[in-house]
Formats: C-alpha cells, structure tokens, sequence
C-alpha cells in the first residue's frame, strides 16, 4: 500500500518481517507498503503489538538478531537500504536518518554528561568542523532548553523525563537528518509537555523541510501533526489516507473501531466503544490473508482470499475486500 508520491524520500515496498523464537516463527510484519514526501509527516498508527516500533527498526537497520527480513524492499533516496552493509548504514543513521526511542532514559548513556553525548553525534556525522561541544550547546538552545550551557553538564538522571526527550531531539536533530523517526516520542509524559515536545518537533522539521515518522498508539496525537496517517494492524496496513479524511471518512472497519476508541476532549469515557477480540496469535503456521478478520463484523466467508488493496479515493487506500 504505497502514496502516489513521485519522488518519495522514503519508500517502503512489501516489507515482511519474521522473528525465529523457541515457541515458533512470529510473523511480525506482512507485506508493508507507504511511503514518505520531503517535508511530510506520516503517521504509522495501531494497537499495541501490531508492528510499528518493527517497521521502524527495520528502516534503520537495527533489528534484532533473531529476526529475518523476509521479503520486501527499503528505498532512501533512492538507495536500497537493505543492501548496504553496517558501516554504510552507521554514516546514514544519525546523519540522514534519525531516530527519537520511546524511553530517553534508557536510551542516553547514564555515565556520561548529556553534552558530551550531543557532541558524540557531531564529531561523527557533522563535517562542518567547530567546536563539537559548542555546537551541542547550540543544539540544546535550539530545542528551547533554558541554560544550555549548564544543562550540557548534567547527567541524564538529575533530569527529569521531558527534559531527557528534549536531550534525545537535540542528538536526533543536531546534523539536520532528512528524515526523523518519533517512536512514541511522548510516552511517559504528562499531557502538557506532550504538546510542547510535539509542537518543538513539528516546528524544526518545517524549519529544517525534514520529513516525519510518526509512530503512536495515540490516534489523537497523530490526528493534530499527521499530513497522512496509516492504520497498523497485526502487522499489515490496513489504511492509509489524508487525516482529514481518514478521521472523517474511514473506511476500514479497524479504522472505524480505533476511531470509536479514541476519547475527545471532555468526552464522557464510558461513552467510548471499544475494539472486540484481541491480536491473533502472529506465530500461527498459516495466518488469514486479512489478519483483522477473526475480530471483524464484516467478515464473509471469501475474506479467507487474496487481500485485495482499493483505491477508496485519491490517496486513500484501504486493504479490505468489504470496506464501510
């Protein structure tokens, strides 16, 4: 399931993902296709589980030694990632490419002061020469961090969580990639600095034309800084669509649920309607083409046949042989 993008920055084509485990062989991501425009932000959507942080993973080239890239193809600028080895990869990541991880915590390095971690990535990637600690000042200024100068002294842990994410945008951000990956950049956080840390996202990538990969649970927050949002469902695309349209017209049936689901502000919560059934179990031998249909109240007996992928509309696609 592709956009009609001429030119994307980033094409993901029939992407399929397995994990060889103890129990079995988890088919973690079937056959995932979209792709991404200089300058968009694109929101991967779903349910716990359903592939997201995977998908994104295999984009930079750090997934797990137990999983296997089974089919499919990685495109960046037109160069098949997939095909390139680790040193080329380490150039691209942090300098084309980079990565905000769900917990900052974990993912900055606890002995080390968060300037010198900033000035790691620079000394790296950033060929523009300088004083690397000076220009991670400037990079902890850029994401409104009062005191960058005292701030690049500290250790992550004398700092609190919204402050350790501004740290992870600054590293992220520091030699201007082309394309950023947001893992649930917001997890943990109260709502108030949700805003601020996503509105700080949003403004430097339209200052820097940098496109966005937006990966959330929550459909609200992909609702109000989406260009386009693709709904994930135990790892297939099921829907991808303009998000004023998507919210307004969906027209996949999971689509529809995880609509119903999400709470608007001041919305009574018992009101809300919830999604039925649960995630199949992803290391079935032979798993349904339509992996939404054991929990779908469309089903029909030929939804058991090849997946077919509609053009509901310009740049509206939706992966259902019944879609609403």
């Amino acid at each position: 399931m592709t956009d009609s993008a001429a030119n994307p920055l980033l094409k993901v084509e029939n992407l399929s993902v397995e994990f060889r485990t103890r129990d079995g062989t988890v088919h973690a991501i079937d056959h995932v296709s979209f792709a991404i425009a200089p300058g968009e932000t694109l929101a991967l959507v779903g349910e716990s589980g359903s592939g997201k942080s995977v998908t994104s993973f295999a984009i930079m080239g750090i997934l797990d030694p137990a999983a296997r890239v089974a089919s499919g193809s990685i495109h960046f600028r037109g160069e098949d990632m997939l095909g390139r080895n680790e040193r080329h990869l380490r150039d691209i990541r942090g300098r084309d490419i980079a990565m905000i991880f769900q917990n900052p915590r974990t993912a900055l390095n606890p002995i080390r002061t968060v300037g010198a971690q900033v000035a790691d990535v620079l000394k790296r990637h950033d060929r523009s020469g300088g004083d690397a600690y000076q220009r991670a000042i400037e990079a902890l200024a850029r994401v409104q961090i009062a005191d960058p100068e005292r701030r690049a002294r500290s250790y992550p842990f004398e700092l609190s969580g919204g402050m350790c994410q501004r740290i992870m945008i600054a590293m992220a951000l520091s030699c201007r990639p082309a394309l950023l990956i947001a893992d649930e950049p917001t997890t943990g956080l109260d709502v108030t600095i949700q805003a601020v840390i996503m509105d700080l996202i949003d403004e430097i990538a339209r200052a820097q034309g940098m496109a966005t990969l937006l990966i959330t649970h929550d459909l609200a927050l992909a609702s109000e800084h989406a260009d386009r949002i693709a709904v994930m469902h135990a790892g297939q695309i099921v829907e991808v669509a303009p998000t004023a349209e998507l919210l307004s017209a969906p027209r996949h049936p999971y689509t529809a649920r995880l609509i119903a689901a999400t709470p608007a502000p001041a919305e009574n919560l018992a009101s809300l309607a919830s999604i039925p059934g649960s995630l199949p179990n992803l290391r079935q031998e032979k798993l349904p083409s339509c992996r939404y249909s054991g929990r779908c109240e469309r089903r029909h007996d030929d939804c058991a046949g090849i997946l077919p992928v509609k053009e509901a509309a310009p740049l509206h696609q939706v992966a259902c042989r019944y879609p609403l």
